[in-house]
């Protein structure tokens, strides 16, 4: 269960905006630092600290890692991307497929939060309810 109380649809958007912005590039600090998707942006719970503060469970992300990987050292980069069962993990190396593969699950997990929240808002077809 999540601590984070950021709005994960907006985390979702930033993330992709991030990503399409080149935001896994190299940084021009730090050159000779690979970046790892999710952990050096802003969805993640520890962005910017030099160590891990805050455990991942407190992440909204953990929310799309199966159960049986949430331990592991980066369980974001355990969530499977695409029907294929791509991660960022087995991704690793090819850059090109990953910043792809996680800009189609971006796009699909906001149209999905986009859509259950709009049958929240909207129950009724007309506005209101029936009576």
């Amino acid at each position: 269960m999540t601590k984070d109380d950021r709005d994960i649809l907006e985390l979702l958007k930033m993330e992709l905006d991030f990503i399409e912005k080149g935001g896994y590039g190299r940084s021009v600090r730090t050159p000779w630092k690979p970046t790892s998707a999710f952990r050096d942006s802003l969805t993640c719970v520890n962005y910017a600290l030099p160590e891990k503060a805050h455990p991942c469970s407190e992440c909204h992300l953990i929310d799309f890692v199966p159960r049986a990987k949430q331990n592991e050292e980066l369980p974001c980069h355990e969530i499977p991307l695409n029907a294929a069962g791509d991660t960022v993990e087995s991704l690793e190396g090819d850059e090109a497929k990953l910043e792809q593969v996680l800009k189609e699950w971006m796009c699909a997990k906001i149209k999905e939060i986009e859509a259950e929240r709009n049958k929240i808002e909207a129950p009724f077809p007309f506005g209101r309810a029936p009576g």
